[in-house]
């Protein structure tokens, strides 16, 4: 995901833009240590979750949420800033570089549709831009997973992935989306998703770590994410990976014209809770193409929501975040970085997906040269 709770496609720009703040956390960030360990959070740390999808069940009572009080969280929310601190300095991007539109001020412009079951079909030359779109960022993400060692900073990981999608004459679609500072998400163990990356964050023998990159060119955005290992991981986590990925494979299967995007979220529900864990319930899959994150959400849990049905032409990510424990999750205050509630791990996995006549074909799909899982080799 990227700032996946998707409260904002339902209601008009200027309300979407407020409730991209509207979950402001209280845990500190700074509390946080470089050197934090996978552990409860403490109890005496007042806890918060990000603002869900309207139509997506509440985490805990999967009820849903009110349009009305999603639109008076977005009131109260527009008063704060959602650009971040004033002082943070962004890598540079070189003239050339064709930038999507929130690039300077954060800010996106282009309106998704209006309803979560309205999804743009793209045409044969749109579909090929996202091809290139998704090859860069696949490129991109091996890169990032072949760097990936005890020792190495997760600042790194940035600016090695910053780099490298320069080269290739594309964008890093993170970088100043919504006021996100870097060009890579890098979420380690209990870090559930859109973990920032900073120098001060070593990357340890034993610890797992999810790397989420989206490219932009050509007008498109391509977007995936993958668990790599840092060293020797337990045998407890890589089941976690395993399970994970086996479930994501499992909903990608089902994919095809016809097929209803809410019957998505029961495949990976029902792998996962048979293996003891559960799929964080606030956190989406998305459209995804011209603009970063669009319609249909894509739920994984079990649903029967009106997200609408696959069509050729749809273009969409799958990327289920699976914990070892509680599906609940609180922010930093860094208003980006989300952790478990319980300190237990996370894993996740991601795709961009094109609905083809035929089936379904991954835009991210691994490459003949891509790094292999600990399960391949």
């Amino acid at each position: 995901p990227f700032l996946a709770p998707f409260a904002f496609l339902m209601l008009g720009s200027r309300s979407r833009l407020a409730l991209a703040a509207c979950s402001r956390p209280s845990l500190s960030a700074s509390a946080y240590t470089t050197h934090h360990p996978p552990q409860p959070i403490r109890r005496a740390e007042q806890r918060s979750r990000p603002v869900p999808f309207p139509l997506l069940a509440s985490p805990g009572s999967r009820r849903c949420l009110g349009i009305r009080a999603l639109v008076e969280t977005a009131v109260a929310a527009a008063r704060r800033s959602i650009s971040g601190p004033s002082d943070v300095v962004h890598k540079p991007v070189p003239d050339h570089i064709v930038r999507p539109d929130y690039a300077k001020d954060g800010i996106p412009k282009m309106d998704p549709p209006p309803f979560p079951w309205m999804v743009t079909r793209n045409t044969e030359e749109e579909i090929a831009c996202a091809r290139v779109a998704g090859r860069i960022s696949r490129e991109v993400l091996d890169l990032a997973g072949a760097a990936v060692k005890p020792g190495v900073s997760t600042e790194e990981i940035d600016e090695l992935v910053h780099e490298e999608t320069i080269k290739r004459g594309a964008y890093p679609s993170p970088l100043n989306y919504r006021g996100f500072p870097k060009s890579v998400c890098t979420s380690i163990d209990e870090v559930v998703c859109h973990g920032i990356p900073t120098p001060e964050r070593i990357l340890k023998e034993g610890e797992m770590v999810n790397i989420d990159v989206s490219c932009y060119i050509n007008g498109f955005h391509g977007d995936n994410s993958e668990m790599f290992c840092v060293g020797e991981v337990d045998e407890a986590g890589r089941r976690l990976i395993q399970v994970t990925y086996d479930a994501w494979q499992a909903a990608i299967a089902i994919c095809k014209p016809g097929m209803e995007y809410n019957m998505i979220g029961g495949v990976i529900e029902d792998a996962v809770v048979a293996q003891g864990y559960t799929s964080v319930t606030n956190f989406c899959g998305h459209g995804v193409g011209r603009i970063f994150h669009t319609t249909p959400p894509i739920l994984h849990y079990r649903n029967n929501k009106k997200l609408g049905t696959m069509d050729v032409g749809h273009i969409f990510t799958i990327e289920p975040m699976i914990n070892e424990g509680t599906e609940r999750n609180q922010m930093l205050s860094d208003g980006w970085t989300v952790l478990t509630s319980d300190g237990k791990r996370s894993a996740q996995f991601e795709h961009t997906l094109l609905i083809t006549e035929t089936g379904v074909e991954p835009l991210t799909a691994k490459l003949p040269t891509s790094p292999r899982y600990f399960w391949e080799q």
